[in-house]
């Protein structure tokens, strides 16, 4: 059974245009999703998806950069986009990873993979409910209940976030941190106050989320909460 993961990211965004060229601790937001995916023990192989267009030429540079594959597809229906890189890839089991958490965790997202293969769940995360950091997202789901909402989804918003029909269609398991308190944090990069403060944060020295935690709680100036 081969697991990919499949990191999607387009240079368009409407809040913070560009978002996944910035750079932190001196490598694009885009590098760091790259390197912590690869540090998943649980995947095969770590496969980049982007939009068909011009703009899509500088992800290109940071895959290729991180010698992995990549594929493009359709802008606006990611879904059918994310299902021909699946296909292409020849998976059984995807790892759904964006491409504005800088700070994913390796280790989170193994625990997502290994949850849906012990329940033999067809779709599997760590935010039905959260009890993760914003950023921190992972969703494990097979290639059946993709290949199902490809043919069956219709939808434009099913078409442009890839998961909401699989979520409806399909039994579900989820993965808690058990501590809800950190479901407040947000460690994604979505706005320009986002991009500030993990600029800030990236000026300290940490490997896992647990040394981020203790760093917040040591600079309570870094706080940076979800509004909603």
């Amino acid at each position: 059974m081969r697991t990919v993961a499949i990191i999607q990211a387009r240079i368009g965004s409407s809040r913070l245009p560009s978002k996944v060229l910035l750079r932190l601790g001196g490598k694009p937001v885009l590098q760091h999703v790259i390197e912590r995916a690869l540090a998943m023990k649980t995947v095969d192989e770590v496969v980049c998806t982007f939009p068909r267009e011009y703009s899509s030429e500088s992800l290109v540079t940071i895959a290729k950069f991180c010698k992995v594959r990549y594929f493009l597809g359709p802008e606006n229906n990611v879904l059918e986009r994310f299902y021909l890189a699946a296909a292409e890839s020849n998976a059984d089991t995807i790892v759904r990873i964006t491409a504005d958490c800088p700070l994913f965790d390796p280790g989170v997202g193994d625990k997502v993979v290994s949850l849906r293969k012990s329940e033999a769940a067809e779709y599997a995360s760590n935010v039905w409910p959260r009890s993760f950091p914003k950023g921190l997202d992972c969703e494990a789901f097979t290639m059946r209940a993709l290949s199902k909402a490809y043919s069956c989804a219709t939808e434009e918003y099913d078409l442009e976030h890839v998961t909401p029909y699989i979520v409806r269609n399909n039994d579900r398991v989820n993965l808690p941190s058990g501590r809800f308190d950190l479901a407040r944090l947000r460690l994604v990069i979505d706005t320009m106050d986002d991009y500030r403060f993990l600029k800030k944060l990236f000026e300290f020295e940490f490997k896992t989320t647990e040394d981020i935690v203790k760093i917040l709680k040591s600079n309570p100036d870094l706080k940076h909460e979800l509004t909603a």
